[in-house]
């Protein structure tokens, strides 16, 4: 379907007409192993003859649990530890045999356990371990000195930090939260010197950490699974079917090796999957080899289509906002805080706020929508602030001499003051231009695409060549924007106004 359909149909605008049948998707979260698995799916899916998309790197386990619940995405990939205490905590599931049912009332199934128990631990270089006698979890009570550096999610979960902290009466109080990959880096330049791991975690071997023995059994399984929507058998039963296929055929050993495939080798990940089911279900998949240059003309769409359809409803509603904060002086101090307040907000904050509100107008909590209008929102403040700085700055004599000539309010705003002000307009919303384009980089977190998904693929990949994919071409195109609006300037803005506004810039 493509976007203006999509759109379009979201409204309810296209009842009646038919449109392409959307394919099966697949999601999987921002580690190594969730990308392998999904690109497994997909694969797999559609080996089994559906159409098939995968939202690779698309967030944390809220995001893609709620995404699934809503109808936004089909499949992702799971694990039973992170159902029972994270997931479903509240329901207070006694042992993985529940699991089935509580899934149900939610109308989500899942497959068997895949065949590994990825499960936390603790890991630490063997030196560090040696010099200070640390062998298991229950010795770093010795050393309340201890730099701890835990993923960001390991931090706040119930089942990761806090809990580990209460079961083994840990009294390291210098814990940092970490991007997990960018964790293993901080361990071996000492500026950490214990993270949390995944057991099935390539890095154990290549950095030869040494992994602290769980002398209390406080982690528990962590068996990975796919959990798919429950209608997927209605709608697609091959692909319902074809998951199942995984229950029971991903060993421990294997799943490592394709880790360390993916992520030291720098393998694709939709080759390491397609090997694993060639070898393993014979399935032959055909890996379409992509090229920078390819993945840069993609994410520049994506990117640009983020950008201008936040833009210009921004300047649309932003510019009426600051002519009526400068017009009506009783107004102008809630209209400035409202907007000032929303830029306050953390962006990937905002992204995740905006999923409950989209959900509920049946909208997509993932991917462009809220995305979109977070960049939106963001880029409220500059042009209504400096719409009404434009007004402000109109030297009063000139106000006086339009009334004198009888002009009316609306013909003193069209032809005076608006001409007067848009310098300062168009400074505004070229600098909303440049921060959305920055901005817009966030968007991959929740699966919109752009130049934010190289640079996170970048991240967990450890590769710098990959981070620059997305960054270089973000800073380009904020240098052209911002090019772009000079020139226009010079157009737009009476050339006597730029030679005064230039005067008084240079105290002339």
């Amino acid at each position: 379907m493509s976007r203006l359909a999509w759109m379009l149909a979201s409204w309810g605008l296209l009842s009646g007409v038919a449109v392409a049948e959307e394919p099966v998707r697949v999601a999987s979260k921002t580690f190594t192993e969730s990308v392998v698995l999904g690109e497994m799916v997909r694969h797999l899916v559609s080996s089994a003859g559906t159409d098939c998309a995968h939202q690779a790197q698309l967030g944390g386990t809220q995001i893609l649990w709620k995404a699934l619940v809503n109808g936004d995405i089909d499949i992702y990939p799971e694990y039973t530890g992170t159902l029972r205490f994270e997931v479903l905590a509240g329901e207070e599931i006694a042992a993985d045999a529940d699991l089935p049912a509580a899934l149900a009332r939610h109308g989500i199934r899942s497959t068997g356990p895949l065949g590994f128990n990825n499960t936390y631990a603790l890991g630490m270089r063997k030196d560090v371990a040696a010099d200070l006698g640390v062998r298991t979890m229950s010795d770093l009570t010795r050393h309340p000195g201890m730099r701890f550096g835990f993923s960001n999610e390991f931090i706040a979960r119930a089942d990761g930090w806090p809990a580990l902290q209460r079961a083994y009466a840990l009294p390291q109080q210098q814990v940092r939260g970490l991007d997990h990959d960018i964790a293993y880096r901080a361990l071996q330049t000492g500026d950490v010197d214990l993270i949390d791991l995944y057991t099935t975690d390539a890095e154990i071997d290549y950095y030869d950490l040494a992994v602290l023995e769980d002398d209390r059994a406080h982690f528990p399984r962590y068996d990975a699974l796919i959990l798919y929507r429950a209608d997927l058998a209605e709608r697609h039963p091959r692909a319902a079917a074809a998951l199942e296929r995984l229950a029971g055929r991903i060993p421990a050993e294997a799943m490592v090796a394709m880790n360390a495939r993916a992520k030291l080798d720098k393998v694709p990940a939709a080759q390491v999957a397609g090997d694993f089911l060639a070898e393993t279900f014979a399935i032959d998949v055909e890996v379409v080899a992509d090229t920078w240059y390819r993945r840069l003309l993609k994410h520049t769409r994506e990117h640009l289509w983020l950008v201008v359809c936040s833009m210009l409803p921004a300047i649309l509603v932003a510019i009426p906002l600051g002519l009526l904060a400068g017009k009506r002086r009783h107004l102008s101090q809630l209209i400035l805080g409202a907007v000032g307040v929303i830029q306050t907000i953390p962006a990937l904050a905002l992204l995740v706020l905006l999923m409950g509100p989209l959900g509920w107008l049946r909208l997509p909590a993932i991917g462009e929508p809220p995305a979109i209008v977070a960049l939106f929102l963001y880029s409220l403040l500059p042009i209504v602030r400096s719409t009404f700085a434009g007004l402000q700055e109109i030297p009063p004599h000139l106000r006086e001499s339009a009334e004198a000539l009888g002009l009316t309010p609306a013909a003193q705003l069209v032809r005076v003051e608006l001409p007067l002000a848009t310098r300062m307009i168009l400074s505004g919303v070229k600098t909303a231009v440049v921060i959305n384009i920055g901005f817009a980089t966030l968007g991959a977190l929740i699966g919109a695409g752009g130049y934010g998904q190289p640079i996170l693929t970048g991240i967990r990949l450890d590769d710098y060549g990959i981070i620059l994919e997305g960054a270089l071409p973000a800073a380009g195109l904020a240098l052209l924007a911002q090019a772009v609006f000079e020139i226009s300037e010079r157009f737009l803005v009476p050339a006597g106004l730029r030679r005064a506004a230039a005067a008084r810039d240079t105290g002339k």
